[in-house]
């Protein structure tokens, strides 16, 4: 049996440490500010995260780009070259063109190495709940399993990957056309604060409201309440859009009534916080339904 890869991009929002741990080859995303073109590295080399923010505050706007099918085929190249298989799993094919990238690369490198074993899989995720599909198919593989069953475990597994957020300025969910500017002008009046997640589609979706910021982040975790799969026993991850302090209390909110303590909290990277915002707040678990 050959060794096998697992493959993802930035917008997984995972440390680079736990990446490398892993096993990862991570793809970056890009994103354009200030005339500059940068990438979103797991490590923050081109642009670190907490000034990505502080420049997002103060005014800057940016433009995102998906990672494209010649990168995808360079890396892969690599992989397959030294005997390996690979298991790509990337960003909701809903807010990206990049698992279409990695689909086409993965098509066109087939017919060079008809030996190799290339599957992508749509993980329909997004941030770290990208990211814990991911690292729940790397413990798979950590277990001796074949790239067909770790394949068929990120296809079983990505629909109960619950999705549940907040931000706290509904001025970018408006510029990124998830709201309307009315509702962003009454919301901001009202400190009324969206509660939203990702869809079985993988789509960002409004189900429901907040009114004050402590409300809404209580909310993330009563939502956890109500669906996790045996919560007592499973890895949670919370990303956050500069805004560590209210990660830590939901985290510590989690422990209080679950007794959690496998919590893994990062930054929400630059390419998917340029369209969240800053003070935007993420709950990542496994649940039913999502």
């Amino acid at each position: 049996m050959r060794d096998f890869v697992i493959f993802t991009d930035s917008c997984c929002d995972m440390t680079a440490q736990m990446a490398e741990e892993l096993g990862l080859v991570v793809l970056p995303l890009s994103l354009e500010m200030g005339g500059r073109t940068y990438r979103n590295w797991l490590d923050g080399r081109d642009i670190a995260f907490a000034d990505f923010y502080a420049r997002i505050r103060s005014g800057e706007t940016a433009t995102t780009s998906a990672a494209n099918v010649s990168q995808f085929d360079e890396a892969m190249r690599k992989v397959l070259a030294a005997g390996k298989d690979i298991l790509c799993i990337n960003f909701s094919s809903a807010l990206s063109t990049t698992y279409q990238s990695a689909a086409i690369a993965a098509d066109e490198l087939r017919n060079e190495f008809p030996e190799a074993k290339i599957f992508v899989v749509d993980s329909l995720c997004a941030s770290l709940g990208q990211g814990l599909l991911v690292y729940l198919c790397a413990q798979e593989q950590r277990k001796g399993r074949t790239i067909e069953e770790v394949r068929d475990f990120a296809e079983s597994t990505k629909g109960k990957v619950c999705h549940w957020f907040t931000v706290d300025d509904l001025n970018h969910l408006k510029r990124g056309g998830r709201i309307n500017a009315a509702t962003a002008l009454f919301g901001t009046m009202l400190s009324i604060k969206p509660v939203m997640h990702v869809d079985d589609g993988g789509h960002l979706t409004p189900v429901g409201k907040a009114r004050g910021r402590r409300a809404s982040l209580l909310a993330l975790v009563d939502h956890m309440e109500q669906t996790a799969i045996d919560p007592q026993h499973q890895t949670i991850f919370i990303s956050h859009g500069d805004c560590a302090e209210d990660a830590r209390f939901v985290a510590e909110e989690i422990t209080r009534r679950f007794g959690i303590t496998d919590i893994h909290i990062n930054y929400v990277g630059p390419v998917i916080g340029n369209h969240s915002g800053p003070g935007t707040m993420a709950l990542f678990f496994l649940g039913e339904p999502r």
